[in-house]
Formats: structure tokens, sequence, C-alpha cells
């Protein structure tokens, strides 16, 4: 395998592509045939076509899957969350009188401390 019949050291070397007029790479010759070429068919009309439905295609569903994909991305930093938490907290503190803010945290009556010394 390999050995010509020439020398016995010599070793036959593959010949490069388009070396013979028959042995053409296709895509070569259909660019030849249309030089607007885009790897689709060699028919330039179907070429042209389905190069632009593929394109088509394949733009709309960037677009559209994109699209989705950031519509349903989860809250960051769940700033939603906290939005809504505080509208209700202001909602419920209006409703009972009391005031929106309270230098408390904690309802000072509840919490246990230790015994004045």
């Amino acid at each position: 395998r390999g050995r010509s019949a020439g020398s016995p050291g010599a070793v036959a070397l593959p010949r490069p592509l388009g070396a013979d007029a028959h042995d053409e790479e296709p895509m070569l010759v259909a660019q030849r045939k249309n030089p607007d070429f885009h790897g689709f068919s060699a028919d330039p009309e179907a070429d042209v076509l389905n190069m632009r439905a593929v394109f088509l295609a394949g733009i709309s569903v960037a677009i559209v899957l994109g699209s989705v994909f950031v519509y349903y991305l989860p809250d960051y930093g769940l700033q939603q969350w906290a939005r809504r938490e505080a509208e209700i907290q202001v909602r419920d503190r209006e409703r009972k009188g009391l005031p929106l803010l309270t230098s408390n945290y904690y309802d000072p009556k509840r919490l246990p401390l230790p015994p004045p010394e």
C-alpha cells in the first residue's frame, strides 16, 4: 500500500484536489457556474431561494426564542418580589392605621430584655 512500481523507497503521494478536470470539487464547479453561490444548491435560483429561507428562519427563530428566553428569565436579585412585598406591607399598615415606618424593627414590648441591675 502506498508503494509505486518505481524505486523500492519511493512513496506515491495522493494527487491534490483539482489537479485533474474530472476530479474537481462540486462546490468549485457550482461557484464557476454561479459566482454568488451560497452553498445550498447548484441551481442559482434555488440557491438564492434556499439561502433566503434559511436566513429568514434563522433570524426569526433567534429573535422569537431569544425574546422568550429573556422574558422568562428569573427575577434578578428578587427586585420584583421585594416591590410586591413592600406594597403588601404598606397596604396592611394603612389598613391598621399604623405609621408606615417606625424606629423599632421589632415591637419592644415583646422583646425579652435582661432585668436592669
